[in-house]
């Protein structure tokens, strides 16, 4: 009986098998970098935060301008579609 063909399949599979899991190695070295760099990020925020929030404990209270925070995230129906430019309407 001749195994040499079997053998032969056997390589091919492996050296696919093999290919495959040194390009999930690599993707997954990528995938650890980016979830590095996002955690980092993440930490930056939450002392941006505290930061921001210690510091607001120490401001003066003073009456909010119009330059203020809004109250809505949604624009206001009156004004979403009032041009704001004194330039002419195009034509």
């Amino acid at each position: 009986m001749n195994l040499q063909p079997l053998l032969d399949a056997l390589d091919l599979q492996e050296d696919a098998a093999r290919a495959l899991a040194d390009d999930l190695r690599t993707q997954i070295d990528g995938l650890q970098t980016r979830l590095r760099e996002a955690e980092m990020h993440l930490e930056h925020l939450a002392i941006t935060r505290t930061t921001v929030t210690g510091l607001a404990d120490r401001l003066p209270n003073v009456a909010p301008d119009r330059y203020g925070p809004r109250t809505s995230a949604k624009p206001s129906a009156t004004n979403c579609c009032q041009r704001t430019s004194k330039a002419p309407a195009p034509s």
